[in-house]
């Protein structure tokens, strides 16, 4: 069973590169234009995620923004920039597929800093009954 998993590991970079050169012949690309622009990309993204990860951790330790949300982001940016250094173009699909996840979309699970500027406070009115 472990040699079968390390074929299939070892077979997935060749297959790949396999599926990169029958797609640089049908579209008329050189194939290494295809691969260039999967390692620019995964270049490009690794270096922005480098320091937007050290934003976010910043701002988890001051109790602006949710450690989870932020390891959970980068981890899926790093990931897909990792996808995209390895040569082919099934990879770089697979690195799109996990950007494209809907995850950490829309509003957080709120933090203290928005509790303090009433972001997260109810309105209502109040009375005093002595």
């Amino acid at each position: 069973m472990r040699f079968v998993a390390i074929a299939i590991v070892l077979s997935f970079p060749v297959v790949d590169l396999a599926a990169t050169a029958r797609l640089a012949r049908y579209t008329d690309v050189s194939i290494w234009a295809w691969l260039a622009g999967g390692l620019v990309a995964g270049v490009v993204l690794l270096f922005s995620e480098r320091l937007a990860f050290r934003a976010r951790t910043v701002a988890a330790m001051h109790g602006e923004a949710s450690m989870l949300r932020g390891m959970l982001d980068s981890g899926r940016k790093v990931i897909a920039g990792l996808l995209f250094l390895l040569p082919g173009v099934v990879s770089d699909l697979l690195g799109l597929g996990l950007l494209m996840l809907p995850i950490n979309v829309g509003r957080g699970f709120g933090s203290a800093s928005a509790l303090r500027a009433g972001g997260g406070a109810i309105d209502a009115d109040w009375r005093r009954v002595e």
